[in-house]
């Protein structure tokens, strides 16, 4: 199994939230996508994407129209991306990305679970080199559908690996890459399942369980936090 499959995998394993948890933050990345430029997914490609995410998580279109409509009134959130790093219990590396709409109230709340849970956090940057930054992108392998030739149309377009299994094909590029890759799955007229920003440990450590359940109580804390979008660690 390749190591696209094998995270896609264990990223679904650690997936720790249920519906009222997902919802929100899909929501609060659609509204962000649609302050960023005009409120019509058609005319904003970071719009679209956002819906598309929400699409795959099964959120309701009633949920992803409110969010678009939230974010064209007066009296909409002006949110930020904030991103933290640092070590958790066993010297497990994490990296948290945020959207908030009031710094001083995330700092100190990510800072507390950190702090109740036997970590600490670390200066910004110091743990970024530790982490790939790639997009990822997910679809269905048609009949008609060449890989290889596929595989020559996308590498202009930044593609760096491309796996299929079990039908699904992911797509790897490095996150710079993310618009260009996006925009020559359109013009090639693939439906995308996901198009993601996600931040990859270029070393894996092992943990034993009872390690990983100490760990888990900082994620859970973590995941249960409004402001927070995407945790990432170097759990293998």
């Amino acid at each position: 199994m390749g190591r696209a499959f094998e995270y896609r995998k264990a990223a679904k394993m650690k997936r720790w939230g249920n519906m009222s948890r997902v919802f929100p933050k899909l929501a609060k990345a659609i509204e962000m996508a649609a302050k960023s430029g005009v409120p019509d997914p058609e005319m904003n490609s970071a719009l679209r994407t956002a819906i598309l995410n929400a699409k795959a998580e099964n959120m309701p279109k009633a949920n992803i129209d409110a969010a678009i409509k939230r974010a064209s009134g007066k009296d909409a959130a002006n949110f930020a991306e904030v991103n933290f790093e640092g070590k958790g219990p066993h010297g497990v590396l994490i990296f948290v990305e945020t959207a908030t709409d009031n710094n001083t109230r995330t700092v100190a709340n990510i800072k507390m679970h950190f702090n109740k849970c036997g970590g600490s956090l670390a200066p910004t940057g110091s743990l970024e080199f530790m982490f790939d930054r790639k997009a990822i992108f997910e679809f269905k392998k048609t009949p008609e559908m060449d890989l290889e030739e596929l595989e020559l149309e996308l590498i202009d377009a930044g593609l760096e690996e491309i796996e299929e299994e079990e039908g699904l094909v992911l797509a790897y590029a490095n996150y710079t890459d993310f618009g260009n890759m996006n925009h020559k799955f359109e013009e090639l007229g693939i439906e995308l399942i996901k198009a993601e920003l996600k931040r990859i440990p270029n070393n894996p450590q092992e943990f034993t369980q009872e390690q990983q359940d100490d760990m888990a109580k900082l994620l859970e804390r973590l995941e249960d936090d409004d402001d927070v979008q995407a945790i990432y660690t170097n759990i293998a």
